[in-house]
């Protein structure tokens, strides 16, 4: 028997970034522990990486492509599968027109090194605007505020936790995931750490969340009413007469502007929030005198209609309270692989509106169109119908409004092909799956997350596990499908472009990205400058320090000062004050994650699965009280769009009038795919509405849909 050795890597299934150590016995998997060693999350760990081994061993994950035959699934060899895809959408293209054939991009894409080098290029080789991605389901206006204020849609500041004293959090749940926008692998630690050196941590959400249970103090907020709440704190301060310190204010333009629009507001903007005016106003007076304080909100605020104001306004309060760009405040990373920069003037650019989809002439951003507009550009009809669907590491039918209608209509679909491992609720109505290899069997490096840590870290981990003979690597997929995409009657490239295509692959892009980096030898020209081979005779990784000031030099607007108010403030303003509240027999749903689920996947590996139903609905007790509900029963949840069976759970944890339900249930098992039916649970985006958008970024708008309880 082979000796026991220990390899060090990443965990590669959400943002946290915790460091793993894996024993193993050449491919059989010994144990999977948090690493100690770790820099950045310092033994931190989840039940999902320990469940890593079981993704890699899964009977139900795909080995080989396969293509539908007489609605039965067929083993068949990448040759094969790979002239089927490209003659299938050339075929579509040829008949329609390049747009007919979209893009949909999935999660797990950023998660990916390969996905993340080799994807663009393949979305690219398509020729066609409509392409979409799990970000309008998400983050979108993050994005889109960033590239208004700071000049580039990745300059996202991020709470320096580490050094705060008082912790804002509006519709997140770090407890739980470890941070989102805010890389923090190992938050229970940070969070005692800031609570052992006398600091508060306060959370507003409708949910008594498992964060709200460790917080100094938790307010009910409902939802889609946060950017009021957030409207009075700043207006609170801003009467008080607090302005940015002359050096932050130095680096803005608008400061009157926002003046003269706080001067508009009504008098008291609380009072359909749940949280009265006089507590706005001591929540705004206790963040601007601690000695340190940060806010920040998530997916629970970014998937409202109202998102993007909402992102506004906290980075509106961190500013004028002199919190921003300052350690215990708001921050920017200088990560080792700079994407903000690597993006130059494509990220600095408005990347915004220079099309619309077809039927709601909804903008686009940087390329991609709000996926609340793919069902409506797939089932009605006219020139720029969408007859063709790409779908890489996505679930869209169980992740995207109105999830059960997206279904139906994939299959009216001329061709359909999916890059993925698993036969889903999506790509069981493809016609050819490609496969990659994944998780263990893959090189990892987070590009994406790095920018948005908590503490500059940098780390690389190599494969564990030699993938399989006639397997492929998903940037080999995707590499091989642009070279013949871009072969197909089409102006190739200059030389040299082609001669890189086929000299690059992950390891040597990555060597050349962290060279020319801010540590890197070819930026310094000083010796120990990082490259590859450095960071690869570092297994734990390196840590590159608490975060900097850096502003104005990391601002990317052309006059390098901070834009204070956006163009579309003052109309979504408008569009808030009027924000319609849920009739009497109405309840307000909002989603929920959970340490044992992956968003859409992961729900078939059963040291997940194990104990009590999850996929629940919470409901108040005063509100089952009033509809004679009882706890354990079965209800039907109906919305504008939709209806769906789920089991009722009543708990103190909601507030009265809000339900929720979490995100990613809702399976169906098929003729591959082991999902048993008492795990399958209810999709909650068989209730969300494509209609319900944040306005500004056109993210789908989750939080706050109206529904009622039988």
């Amino acid at each position: 028997m082979s000796q026991i050795k220990k390899h060090f890597r990443t965990c590669n299934l959400c943002e946290a970034m915790c460091g793993l150590v894996i024993e193993h016995q050449g491919n059989q998997i010994v144990s999977i522990k948090g690493d100690p060693e770790d820099p950045f999350s310092q033994g931190h760990i989840c039940p999902k990486a320990v469940a890593l081994q079981d993704l890699h061993q899964d009977p139900d994950r795909l080995r080989k492509p396969v293509k539908k035959v007489n609605g039965r699934w067929k083993e068949i060899a990448w040759p094969e599968a790979y002239d089927l895809v490209t003659n299938g959408i050339k075929e579509v293209q040829q008949k329609y027109g390049n747009d007919a054939v979209a893009l949909y991009q999935g999660n797990p894409s950023v998660h990916n090194m390969g996905s993340m080098l080799y994807g663009p290029a393949f979305a690219r080789s398509l020729k066609t605007r409509n392409k979409f991605s799990a970000s309008s389901v998400d983050q979108l206006p993050h994005h889109v505020v960033s590239q208004h204020m700071f000049g580039h849609l990745m300059m996202i500041p991020v709470p320096d936790i580490d050094r705060t004293h008082y912790l804002l959090m509006l519709g997140a749940n770090p407890m739980v995931s470890n941070g989102s926008l805010m890389t923090c692998g190992g938050f229970p630690r940070r969070l005692k750490a800031l609570q052992d050196r006398g600091g508060k941590m306060v959370v507003i959400d409708p949910r008594y969340s498992e964060t709200a249970a460790k917080a100094h103090k938790h307010l009910f907020i409902k939802p889609g009413t946060d950017a009021l709440l957030l409207l009075e704190m700043v207006k609170t301060l801003i009467q008080d007469g607090m302005e940015p310190p002359e050096k932050l204010l130095g680096m803005t333009q608008g400061w009157q502007q926002l003046l003269d629009l706080v001067k508009l507001l009504p008098e008291d903007l609380c009072p359909n929030t749940g949280i009265d005016k006089a507590s706005a106003q001591q929540l705004a007076r206790e963040f601007a005198a601690a000695e340190t304080a940060v806010c920040y909100g998530r997916m629970g605020v970014s998937t409202q209609p109202h998102g993007s104001l909402v992102q506004w306004l906290i980075h509106i309060l961190n500013l004028i309270t002199g919190n921003f760009d300052q350690p215990g405040g708001a921050m920017f990373t200088k990560p080792a692989v700079d994407i903000a920069k690597a993006l130059g003037k494509n990220g600095t650019e408005r990347k915004q509106g220079r099309f619309a989809s077809r039927i709601r002439q909804l903008p686009e951003f940087f390329g991609e169109l709000p996926v609340a507009a793919l069902l409506e550009e797939i089932i009605t009809p006219g020139e720029g119908q969408i007859k063709a669907l790409i779908t890489s590491a996505g679930n869209p039918v169980l992740s995207t409004p109105q999830g059960h209608d997206l279904g139906e209509a994939l299959k009216t679909l001329e061709f359909q092909v999916a890059i993925d491992i698993y036969i889903n609720e999506t790509t069981r109505h493809a016609q050819v799956i490609l496969p990659p290899t994944t998780g263990l069997e893959t090189d990892h490096y987070d590009l994406a997350f790095h920018t948005f840590a908590v503490r500059d870290f940098t780390k690389f981990s190599t494969a564990l596990i030699k993938p399989a003979d006639d397997t492929q690597h998903d940037w080999q997929i995707f590499k091989t499908l642009t070279h013949r995409l871009d072969s197909i009657g089409r102006k190739k490239g200059r030389w040299w472009q082609r001669a890189f295509v086929r000299w690059s692959t992950p390891r040597r892009l990555l060597d050349l990205a962290l060279r020319f980096g801010p540590y890197g030898q070819l930026n310094s020209w000083k010796p120990g400058g990082l490259t590859l081979s450095r960071l690869r005779s570092k297994p734990h990784g390196i840590d590159l320090g608490a975060l900097k000031p850096c502003l104005p030099a990391r601002l990317f607007t052309n006059n390098k000062c901070i834009q204070l108010v956006p163009d579309f403030i003052s109309l979504d303003i408008t569009k808030l004050l009027s924000y319609g509240q849920a009739e009497n027999s109405q309840l307000l749903l909002i989603g929920r994650r959970q340490l044992r689920s992956n968003n859409s996947w992961m729900h078939n590996i059963p040291r997940l699965m194990k104990g009590a139903e999850r996929c629940t609905l919470l409901m108040n007790p005063r509100d089952a009280a009033s509809r004679h509900l009882q706890h354990g029963q079965k209800v039907q949840v109906t919305s504008r769009v939709g209806s769906i069976p789920i089991t009722l759970e009543i708990s103190e944890q909601m507030m009265p009038g809000v339900v929720s339900i979490p995100h990613g249930w809702g399976h169906q098992t098929t003729e591959t795919l082991s999902v048993a039916q008492s795990h399958g649970g209810s999709s909650i985006n068989d209730l969300t509405d494509t209609l319900e958008l944040d306005g500004p970024s056109g993210n789908a708008a989750f939080s706050g849909i109206r529904v009622e309880v039988e």
